[in-house]
């Protein structure tokens, strides 16, 4: 083991972390401190995690008490902090259940199982193909992984789940010619948080939403990064016009505790038997009591339109970040979700971790989606003075590049 400064080396993870990790010890609002006292300002957002920020007192309060109550039931039983959001996230679209579950995979996962189990129970036997699109990335167990398209991730754990086929994002024609009654479901991003931060065309929504309902399969919109407000909507989906038969739910629902969930159709809802589908641990009352607080801030009208705003003006300044870089290349994304394409040493991108690194010795943490897009994913709660100032290291340090 090495400590040197906020980093360390030798750790005790395993090697598909990397080898040296920044340690964190606290945050405050939109800003982080390392162990070794350095700040540095949060463009990553614990990968859109931690919308509201960091050192909220709120959530806190509600946690501790929480726990002090109640900390967990499984789900043979319920408690009053998960039937009220249920409720509340049931009614952001009309659904008629929802299924709390841990992380966005498994959020997915379920949302796969359930396609299947409606086309079994509706179509019969033979209509159990799921279609997932080039550069998507939905989790890492082995269903979502299946639908997941990346030969990296993908080749070390092959066989994968079989019957996946493959079409290419936002082509309308390629769409037309795979699609058919024998598929279950079709799993899609619209805005890809992994693949480059590709954005879904409104054509091709509804292409997806045609062709979803004539062959009767269930469309999952896996809206893990892109919903409650993140891209100025509160689902995605509503920017382009998609309807989706199943939403998936994660990353900011509980505050930078684990929470996600699937939100079910009345249609997929009346075919499922008891026992069919479970958790241990998801929708236990510490994390619904702490997601019921995050969801009414973040639903509220006031809230999202302050983020539309915030998004607005971060593609202000990204545009011109590129005008004074000649080297940097389109601008992508909505909202606090946006990136934007920086040059690339090769085919490779090896580029991009040295970006990464140096913008966090100058005190900046980004991230970075598909092989050459900075990818921008900040608290929700951050101001105007705070995006500029995160700009402000960014073309700092583009200037060496």
């Amino acid at each position: 083991m090495t400590q040197r400064q906020g980093l360390e080396s030798g750790h005790p993870f395993p090697n598909c972390y990397a080898p040296e990790l920044l340690v964190l010890s606290r945050g405050r609002g939109v800003w982080l401190e390392d162990r070794a006292g350095k700040r540095y300002l949060d463009f990553a957002g614990g990968i859109a995690v931690n919308a509201l920020g960091y050192g909220r007192r709120d959530l806190a309060r509600i946690a501790c008490a929480q726990m002090k109550r109640l900390p967990h039931v499984s789900n043979l039983f319920a408690s009053e902090p998960a039937l009220e959001l249920a409720r509340r996230m049931a009614a952001s679209g009309g659904f008629q259940a929802v299924q709390f579950l841990n992380s966005g995979s498994e959020a997915n996962e379920t949302a796969l199982k359930y396609a299947r189990l409606y086309a079994g129970r509706k179509k019969g036997a033979g209509c159990a193909r799921l279609l997932c699109f080039s550069g998507g990335f939905h989790g890492r167990t082995m269903g979502a992984l299946s639908v997941t398209p990346t030969p990296k991730y993908q080749e070390p754990f092959q066989p994968l789940i079989p019957e996946v086929e493959v079409g290419i994002y936002n082509d309308t024609e390629d769409l037309k010619r795979r699609l058919g009654p024998r598929f279950a479901g079709v799993i899609v991003e619209v805005i890809q948080g992994e693949g480059g931060l590709e954005t879904m065309s409104p054509e091709f929504a509804s292409a997806l939403n045609r062709l979803c309902r004539d062959y009767d399969v269930i469309l999952i919109a896996d809206e893990v990064q892109t919903g409650l407000s993140r891209t100025g909507t509160f689902y995605a989906s509503q920017a382009v016009g998609l309807k989706p038969d199943i939403i998936t739910l994660a990353k900011p629902l509980a505050g930078g505790l684990p929470l996600a969930a699937a939100l079910l159709p009345e249609k997929v809802n009346s075919l499922i038997h008891v026992g069919e589908h479970g958790t241990t641990f998801g929708g236990g009352p510490v994390t619904t009591a702490v997601g019921l607080r995050v969801w009414k801030i973040l639903s509220q009208r006031a809230f999202i339109e302050r983020v539309r705003a915030r998004g607005e003006f971060l593609r202000r300044l990204l545009e011109e970040l590129k005008a004074r870089h000649p080297g940097l290349g389109e601008a992508r994304g909505r909202g606090l979700l946006q990136g934007i394409a920086v040059p690339a040493a090769g085919a490779a991108g090896e580029r991009m971790p040295e970006l990464l690194a140096a913008l966090r010795e100058e005190g900046l943490l980004a991230l970075r989606s598909g092989l050459n897009i900075l990818r921008l994913a900040p608290p929700l709660v951050i101001s105007e003075a705070e995006i500029r100032r995160g700009m402000e290291i960014l073309s700092r340090v583009l200037a060496r590049f």
